[in-house]
């Protein structure tokens, strides 16, 4: 593999070099972690405590790995970010670059060790690139009423906005995406570093979807919306019918519904309510349609529909 791609792949989520061969063999001895002081390398291991002056210390090789507050965050120092950012990584794997080895009253080793730098590098090289298009790894870190917070690469966030997650409409992240969660995200914009997310156009096109279902079939969906005139049941994150009202029908509700009829040309799917259940839904892993690592253009609606819906990633 070029040495280009080796240092690309350090960029990754955090939790994703965790398990690696590469990483485990850094951190298996006081060797290895004197090999990443002298190449920079940026390796990653998992916070044990955060103590009371909110450094991190985290086991390493089996000597004692030391990320002082200033050094927890890009951000931390200047006081844009929280220390929240700190002390909720425990547990948690965070990336890192060895600073220093040095000596405590013992004379036993201790690694100072700066996530900081590493999301620094990460920014300079992989996130201060990225454009309008580009089909990213990333991991779901929070979730908000408003959207989600996604790790692009070394614990930095990106926003992933609600309206983006999927044409399908959803009340709150979570009834798609759970704390831990990898998956694939589109740049939808960036602004000197600071990256929003989509990921609706990764989840395939009316038709793509639409293709999955045949009139006749009788499915599970579920509920998302009300409305006066009809029921949205959401048969996958990009497709969803109307059927007629039922009493005690409400958003989040599992169905198994009837399919009347698809209609490309209008975007229609229509449908019969068969039987409802109150079990809770647990969101399922995403079923990405797009494989590329880059994206122009994303036409959602048919060729024969009379409304066109497409998204331009095009500077």
């Amino acid at each position: 593999m070029k040495k280009g791609c080796m240092k690309m792949m350090q960029f990754v989520p955090e939790g994703g070099l965790l398990e690696t061969y590469d990483n485990r063999s850094y951190l298996k001895n006081l060797s290895g972690i004197t090999e990443a002081l002298h190449e920079g390398r940026i390796l990653e291991s998992t916070v044990s405590l955060c103590d009371s002056a909110h450094n991190m210390i985290l086991d390493i090789g089996g000597i004692k790995g030391i990320i002082p507050r200033e050094e927890g965050a890009l951000g931390i120092k200047e006081g844009k970010v929280r220390d929240i950012a700190i002390i909720s990584r425990v547990n948690r794997p965070v990336s890192f670059i060895v600073t220093a080895l040095e000596r405590d009253n013992d004379g036993s080793p201790v690694a100072l060790l700066s996530r900081r730098l590493a999301q620094q590098r990460c920014m300079d090289n992989y996130v201060m690139k990225l454009i309008p298009g580009d089909v990213i790894p990333a991991k779901i870190t929070h979730l908000e009423q408003f959207g989600a917070f996604a790790d692009i690469g070394c614990g930095i966030a990106s926003l992933l906005p609600i309206d983006s997650i999927s044409v399908s409409r959803i009340d709150h992240p979570c009834r798609r995406f759970s704390v831990g969660d990898n998956i694939k995200a589109v740049v939808k914009s960036s602004d000197d570093g600071r990256i929003c997310l989509s990921h609706k156009e990764l989840l395939g096109t009316w038709q793509e979807n639409a293709d999955l279902f045949e009139p006749g079939q009788t499915v599970s969906g579920i509920v998302r919306s009300v409305e006066d005139y009809g029921a949205f049941i959401e048969l996958t994150p990009n497709l969803a019918g109307l059927a007629e009202i039922k009493p005690r029908l409400k958003p989040g509700m599992p169905v198994s519904v009837y399919i009347k009829s698809i209609i490309p040309q209008r975007m229609k799917v229509k449908l019969i309510i068969i039987d409802m259940f109150d079990f809770d839904v647990t969101p399922k892993p995403p079923k990405y349609f797009y494989t590329k690592d880059k994206m122009l253009e994303f036409i959602y609606s048919p060729e024969e529909c009379e409304k066109t819906i497409a998204t331009s990633f095009t500077q």
